[in-house]
């Protein structure tokens, strides 16, 4: 996984429902602090053990149906975040 750059920073998170039922505790929002995305990963693992695993595969590269967007736009594991940028993760369907 990608590490993060930098000090870590206050973001907003949003979770798709289907994680929050499988992960007690957890909430469809929150402020996490980290610096890209693959320490916003690490930090809600290290939250909800398991989670990573649920959003990664072991290449590792987000799950093919996990879009992860930032302020709206596509993000990836080495996305950095800015202070306040609001992270949107959305399962997709496949069919």
């Amino acid at each position: 996984m990608a590490k993060s750059e930098g000090p870590s920073q206050p973001v907003e998170v949003e979770l798709p429902p289907a994680l929050v039922r499988l992960f007690p505790g957890s909430t469809a929002r929150m402020a996490i602090e980290a610096a890209s995305v693959a320490a916003l990963i690490q930090a809600l693992d290290a939250r909800w053990p398991g989670m990573r695993d649920r959003l990664c595969d072991s290449t590792p590269r987000i799950r093919r149906n996990i879009h992860v967007f930032v302020d709206g736009a596509r993000a990836d594991l080495d996305t950095p975040l800015r202070p306040g940028a609001r992270v949107k993760i959305v399962t997709a369907m496949l069919g």
